[in-house]
């Protein structure tokens, strides 16, 4: 059985990127899927000096070998000022020391949500575009706008934005 990460790229304890994320990875068939968070990987901010005096962080080592362990990730991503989240860019920026390939040539499903009508567009936008060069094979990616209007009880509300989510996943395969 093929095994999904899933994750959001917010440290918010309420994540509503999260909870698109474990939406969506439950969208898959016959797959195991492992949930995490950002918080079980709070680290100091990334500098080169810290990490010439420490080494790599253990619990980028952690999420390194997490994203290693997977077959297939889905993601969805935080908009903060328009770009990730500072917990997934400092997660993101630890676990590149360890390989610039991140992502270690995994298929990828990247989403983004947000309250606002553009749905994290714009972080979703740079994520595409960027992730490749950090190994990432994007297979797709979805914005849900307006999430406190579209999605309610772990689900997505709004039929149309669903049926797009769930054609998507239908035409990735695992």
């Amino acid at each position: 059985m093929k095994k999904i990460i899933a994750f959001g790229g917010s440290s918010s304890k309420n994540s509503i990127n999260k909870q698109l994320a474990v939406y969506a990875a439950n969208l898959f068939q016959n797959v195991d899927i492992e949930v995490l968070d950002l918080n079980d990987y709070d680290m100091p901010v990334f500098s080169v000096d810290r990490e010439k005096e420490n080494g790599i962080h253990p619990l980028a080592q952690d999420f390194y070998a997490k994203i290693g362990s997977a077959d297939f990730i889905v993601l969805s991503l935080a908009e903060h000022n328009g770009a990730y989240s500072s917990a997934f860019k400092n997660t993101l920026d630890w676990a590149s020391r360890i390989d610039a390939k991140t992502f270690q040539q995994k298929p990828m499903l990247l989403l983004a949500t947000s309250p606002g009508a553009r749905g994290g567009g714009s972080v979703l936008d740079i994520a595409t575009k960027r992730f490749p060069f950090q190994g990432a094979e994007v297979k797709g990616s979805f914005s849900l706008p307006s999430f406190y209007d579209n999605f309610k009880d772990g689900k997505i509300t709004n039929e149309i934005l669903d049926s797009d989510l769930k054609y998507l996943i239908a035409a990735i395969s695992l």
